[in-house]
């Protein structure tokens, strides 16, 4: 295997008082053109005059008192739910599409797509990306269908990249690895700094069958160059995530684990999860405490690690001398719902606010209001980009304060209701498998 191996109980206009300003000068370089909510400037004078011309897309030159101002700043009211929960992690589905056909994401006859003219266009990613970000959103997380499928990913990745300014912390990748190889290198550049690779089987045979396609190849060499970059100090974060099936995959449990004898990486075992048209059955799926115990039989010393922040979703635990970890995600038998921190954004616009939830509030139809309810090209987000600067400047009349303009408070009054509405948890087994939902493919993850 090569080298392998922030609407709540406040009145929104008091809310608003709170947040911080959309209309802050924000610095950058890039040539990439920026279809946010502010308006930029060059102004580079915040960077050391012996900075190397390398320095970093991203580079961590803010004052100490950065660190603290932050701190201090109260958490955006639109991103936190009843249950006083702040989601601050922002899953966005940037395609429908796919290249691989895996056996508990879609139906063997695929989905049905949705019209282009309906799905988010790459300025309307972006302004939504920033618009969450100016409420606290820390940490983007690009998904599909396959991502890198679309054709414009790098470019879309630059843009959202470049909110690295404006309290951005983390920008990840979900993907099947099957192309990603080919735009690893460019993908770093635009600020990439973690990837969840989705591998169920390191038998290229199984692979076929659970994929329907042939490929795993391709996957291991996107594997193997992530972790020569890594070597390199590339910093990319790691994981691999690996749907566990009873009578499918279980017997790759410990290879799997042994992935990480010499190798930094984090296998992350899914129990298998319930969506429309992936045939989930109780009896297929394997409980998180019964891989413990199958692992245990050849490694009894596998412990449990404390976790790295109070969000996490996975369960992490060690074999002692290992460089990696083993994670387990036990959405089934043991959820994690009272430190959830995530939302996500679908390909058609769609906010959901859990996985399992089947509400959803459009984003994109409020977006689109300003343009006939069309789909908001470059051209056209510069045109209402130049009516927001015309209004803060006062030559346009507008009912917003504090630097938002009809548009964004509408965006954040949606927002803000749907993160409300927010369940203290989802349902669970004898209920999930009989609810409706999007197949996985057109959920993002």
């Amino acid at each position: 295997m090569g080298t392998l191996l922030r609407t709540g109980k406040r009145p929104l206009r008091q809310a608003l008082r709170y947040l911080p300003r959309l209309d802050q000068p924000l610095s950058t370089t890039s040539a990439t053109p920026s279809y946010g909510l502010s308006t930029y400037d060059n102004d580079s004078s915040h960077i050391p005059p012996n900075a190397p011309s390398s320095t970093p897309a991203w580079p961590a030159l803010r004052s100490s008192r950065t660190p603290r101002l932050e701190e201090a700043k109260p958490f955006s009211d639109f991103l936190t739910d009843n249950f006083k929960r702040q989601h601050t992690y922002l899953r966005i589905s940037v395609t429908e599409r796919c290249n691989l056909r895996c056996t508990y994401c879609m139906p063997a006859e695929g989905v049905p797509l949705s019209p282009p003219a309906n799905l988010l266009t790459t300025p309307e990613i972006v302004y939504l990306s920033e618009l969450f970000v100016s409420q606290g959103v820390t940490k983007i997380r690009l998904t599909g269908g396959e991502p890198t499928v679309r054709q414009d990913i790098v470019s879309l990745m630059q843009q959202v990249g470049s909110l690295r300014s404006k309290g951005l912390k983390e920008l990840c990748l979900t993907t099947n690895g099957l192309s990603l190889h080919r735009k690893l290198d460019a993908m770093a550049e635009a600020g990439l700094t973690g990837v969840n690779l989705s591998l169920d089987t390191l038998d290229p045979y199984q692979f076929q069958i659970m994929t329907r396609r042939k490929g795993f190849d391709a996957v291991m060499k996107s594997l193997d160059r992530i972790l020569d970059m890594n070597r390199l100090g590339a910093g990319i974060k790691l994981k691999l995530n690996v749907v566990m099936m009873r009578g499918i995959n279980e017997r790759e449990l410990i290879p799997f684990v042994e992935l990480g004898q010499e190798n930094d990486i984090e296998v992350r075992f899914i129990e298998y999860m319930p969506f429309d048209g992936n045939k989930w059955s109780k009896n297929k799926m394997l409980p998180y405490r019964e891989m413990v115990s199958i692992i245990r039989q050849k490694y009894p010393e596998l412990s449990k690690v404390e976790e790295a922040g109070k969000n996490e979703t996975s369960k992490t635990w060690q074999v002692p001398g290992f460089r990696g970890k083993v994670g387990f995600i036990t959405s089934m038998t043991e959820n994690f719902c009272g430190t959830c921190n995530r939302l996500r954004i679908t390909s058609d616009g769609s906010l959901k606010v859990c996985l399992f939830g089947n509400n959803e509030v459009s984003l994109r139809d409020l977006l689109r209001q300003s343009n006939d309810g069309g789909p908001v090209d470059a051209d056209a987000m510069e045109a209402m980009k130049q009516l927001d600067m015309d209004r803060r400047q006062g030559l346009a009349s507008s009912t917003g304060s504090c630097g938002y303009g009809d548009r964004e408070v509408g965006l954040l009054e949606i927002i803000g209701m749907a993160v409300k509405r927010k369940k203290e948890r989802h349902a669970g087994m004898g209920q999930l498998e009989n609810m409706k939902n999007r197949p996985m493919i057109l959920i993002g993850g």
